[in-house]
């Protein structure tokens, strides 16, 4: 199969699976109670069955694609869902105006860093998925490694690592990296609705030898996150949707609520919290670079401790984001007039947990 051909079966597969989404969706509006009609039933199902044949079809196709091919898929991709998924667009356009207005001033520069973004989102995401056959060599040998002896060291202290990141660059390689290189591996994830289509997800990961943590039901989630930890486990937390959370922070200029969530894992468990960020360089490469361990902000209190750690996160991320603007999402704020939700990992302290004094690494 040609390039052009590849192109084709994208194309065939996206027109496919839009109309039975829009018609779905359709149903849905008129109809938010738990329950659903027989119909809506039918297109939920029809709409996750195509979803799940386009990805089998993705991934077969791309893991016997040579590297230039799936890169030029990946751009065509980029262009068609640029044009297509305008909200999304606007809403990365407006977030830069609102958090980086002074850096990008003109329109016409934030229009253009959208849709570098875009294509190097859609890149990372390729990718990915072509990763999923690759054997753990060619793993290893595609993405280089910076930083790895503070992932030893922090593993020698046998409490765990937390590794901190961002949908920024080609995150989801994280895992397949350190998994390939023979380190046991977690990631806590916001499955989709729909079982089926989620535990093929699940499959594809525990392909390259990652394990997953369902991000809800909450309480399940944190006692599967302790427990990973306890056995030693690197476990990736995702932290950039300042979109919910009780504690409020300063990112990228706004002031946003923040997940408690991996500032009260680290302190509970005393696991090691590392920043860990995969992107692309001015050469093409992907680089995994892994910080120096992030400590904990003691203040007299646990809230104020857990808000001060959070708060240092944070920066970490934006740091990040700095360095490479044109490879985050932008789509971690709030939008405009929506209520913020309780957050992920919320539980009340307990009388106890005011004596921590662990390092949040």
């Amino acid at each position: 199969m040609n390039a052009r051909g590849v192109h084709r079966l994208f194309c065939r597969l996206f027109w496919l699976a839009k109309p039975a989404k829009r018609i779905h969706k359709s149903f849905m509006k008129h109809r938010r109670s738990k329950k659903r009609s027989a119909l809506s039933r039918f297109f939920y199902r029809l709409r996750y069955g195509l979803g799940a044949y386009v990805l089998r079809i993705f991934i077969l196709v791309l893991g016997r694609l040579p590297d230039r091919w799936v890169v030029s898929a990946s751009t065509f991709w980029a262009w068609i869902t640029h044009k297509l998924l305008w909200k999304y667009r606007i809403r990365m356009e407006e977030n830069i105006a609102a958090a980086a207005g002074d850096r990008f001033p003109d329109k016409a520069e934030r229009k253009a860093m959208v849709w570098r973004i875009w294509k190097n989102f859609t890149r990372g995401l390729f990718e990915a998925g072509a990763l999923i056959d690759f054997p753990k060599e060619a793993i290893v040998t595609k993405i280089r490694v910076e930083g790895e002896q503070h992932l030893r060291d922090a593993l020698a202290r046998r409490k765990g690592v937390l590794a901190l990141s961002a949908h920024l660059g080609n995150f989801a390689l994280i895992g397949a990296r350190l998994a390939a290189a023979g380190y046991a591996f977690s990631v806590v994830v916001k499955h989709p609705s729909n079982e089926e289509f989620a535990e093929l997800i699940t499959q594809y990961r525990a392909q390259v030898g990652i394990d997953t943590i369902a991000a809800k039901p909450r309480r399940e989630a944190v006692r599967a996150i302790v427990q990973a930890l306890r056995e030693n486990r690197i476990v990736l937390v995702v932290a950039d949707e300042f979109k919910s959370g009780e504690i409020t922070v300063e990112f990228m200029g706004q002031t946003v609520p923040a997940p408690r969530g991996p500032a009260t894992l680290a302190l509970r468990t005393g696991a090691v919290t590392l920043p860990m960020f995969a992107t692309r360089r001015r050469d093409d490469s992907i680089v995994l670079a892994i910080g120096r361990p992030i400590e904990a902000v003691n203040r007299e209190s646990l809230e104020e401790t857990i808000t001060a750690t959070t708060a240092l996160y944070t920066r970490h991320l934006e740091d990040a984001i700095h360095r490479f603007p044109d490879q985050w999402s932008w789509l971690g704020f709030p939008r405009k007039g929506r209520v913020v939700r309780g957050e992920m990992f919320h539980s009340p302290p307990s009388r106890t947990a005011a004596n921590v004094t662990h390092r949040a690494s």
